[in-house]
């Protein structure tokens, strides 16, 4: 089964077009088959039924005649496909086999129902050529009695069976006349009978790339509405507040971006109220901590009151830190064009002045589409985590198809390979490389990478082969 499926194509556009084309080639050469077929048949049942009226008028009309006129008129009644002769006696055939015995009799009992009775008459259905009277532009000479046709060498095989009746390219009749003479009829097919047509072949040709051609531009025209869909989806990951799609095209489509609109305005909805009930809780808890604060500055114990004001802030950085978490995928600030060097200067700067190792190589090439804060916050993140434990950062910007890469890199003891998701969880530190007295949440991970995946790209941990961390934010072009 996975062969199989390996063999199709990727894509809907391809499977489809493929479905199609196989269906159409496949329906059009078996229509292209019957036609040629019923075409050939029709055209040869009629020779047929007109060589067997020509021939029993012929043999009417003979059978009242002298041999005298009788051999004035037999050369008008030659033609480029049959000649006429007169003989004493029969010529030997070699009888038909299976099939062709068949359609001799056929032929035979047509013939005879049109002719007296009693009359005695011998039919063969030949395919040796030699004995036409006019080929191709090529005069032949009639056999003579003792080498009637069907008695030569290389004898052609039937050129095609059509409803169980074979097609042979002549016909070989010879009729007793009432006074013992034998009429002997040569008879050919036309080879436009057996050839096939190039004008109706042109025809079903053109007509197959038509049919081709409406059904690539039919899928094309179908599949446009997912291409659109995706690019809204995928757009949507970036700005949940970016305009809605369109809401045209046939119903199916139609539907579908209606209900993907709706979608839309139920999740800005559900974000605006979280963000409502976030600014709720960030007022309510400032109230009371400071409250607090004021009531730990009355005290007369120095020792408990510096107890109380470290509990307060770290209560205080701990509601920040989970405020900044959650709003970090849902910044109402708006996408712009921004010179990535420029932020990344100033980064630079800021963890330089704070006391901070931190290098910068490499720069973008164009300006990028982000919102500066959030950005800002997310690379601010990473370089102080860095720097923070992993003694200095290392900035690198790297291009790559469709991405811009940041590398934030450290020389710290890294982080356990089955750890390197965890860490992105809220809340979660490793005790062993992130001691508590840093100030640290376990929340700036987590902030960087909402941040990272709110302008549909990533961020990615992996330890480094020489030691140290690094941090690889992946951000779309």
């Amino acid at each position: 089964m996975a062969l199989r499926l390996r063999i199709l194509p990727a894509s809907l556009f391809g499977r489809l077009t493929l479905v199609l084309l196989v269906g159409l080639v496949a329906a059009q050469l078996l229509s292209a088959t019957i036609l040629l077929r019923d075409r050939g048949q029709t055209l040869y049942q009629s020779i047929q039924r007109g060589f067997v009226e020509r021939t029993v008028g012929i043999v009417r009309l003979l059978d009242v005649l002298t041999p005298r006129e009788r051999a004035r008129l037999l050369p008008l009644f030659h033609t480029p496909e049959s000649r006429v002769r007169l003989a004493e006696e029969p010529s030997e055939t070699a009888p038909g086999q299976g099939v062709a015995e068949a359609a001799a009799e056929r032929l035979r009992r047509q013939l005879s129902g049109r002719l007296p009775p009693d009359t005695e008459l011998r039919v063969v259905l030949d395919n040796d050529l030699r004995f036409l009277t006019r080929r191709r532009g090529r005069d032949h000479r009639p056999p003579p009695p003792d080498h009637p046709p069907g008695m030569g060498p290389e004898p052609r095989p039937w050129s095609a069976l059509a409803r169980g009746r074979p097609m042979a390219r002549g016909f070989f009749i010879q009729i007793r006349l009432t006074d013992g003479t034998w009429v002997q009829f040569v008879r050919a097919v036309p080879e436009d009978v057996f050839e096939r047509p190039a004008r109706l072949l042109l025809t079903l040709g053109i007509l197959l790339v038509s049919v081709i051609l409406l059904a690539l531009l039919a899928v094309r025209w179908l599949v446009g509405p997912l291409r659109t869909l995706r690019s809204a989806a995928e757009a949507l990951g970036r700005d949940i507040r970016r305009p809605p799609i369109p809401e045209r095209g046939p119903l199916e489509v139609a539907q579908t971006a209606h209900a993907f609109n709706t979608m839309q305005q139920r999740l800005q909805r559900f974000i605006d109220d979280r963000a409502r009930i976030l600014a709720a809780v960030s007022h309510d808890l400032k109230t009371p901590l400071t409250r607090m604060r004021l009531r730990t500055d009355l005290l007369d114990d120095a020792e408990l009151r510096a107890k109380l004001q470290r509990d307060l802030d770290d209560m205080e950085s701990m509601v920040k830190a989970t405020l900044d978490f959650m709003q970090g995928s849902d910044s109402r600030e708006a996408t712009q064009t921004l010179d990535l060097n420029a932020l990344l200067e100033t980064i630079q700067s800021d963890a330089q002045d704070a006391g901070w190792t931190v290098s910068l190589t490499g720069s973008a090439d164009a300006p990028i589409q982000a919102r500066p804060k959030a950005l800002k916050r997310c690379i601010t993140n990473l370089v102080e985590n860095a720097a923070r434990y992993g003694g200095g950062a290392e900035i690198g910007v790297e291009e790559r198809p469709g991405a811009l890469v940041i590398l934030v890199r450290d020389r710290g003891p890294g982080v356990p390979q089955p750890l390197l998701e965890q860490v992105f969880e809220p809340f979660f530190r490793l005790e062993a490389s992130r001691a508590r007295h840093s100030g640290g949440t376990g929340l700036g991970l987590g902030i960087a990478r909402n941040i990272a995946r709110g302008h549909g790209g990533d961020l990615l941990l992996r330890n480094r082969v020489d030691g140290g961390l690094c941090a690889e934010l992946t951000l779309p072009q």
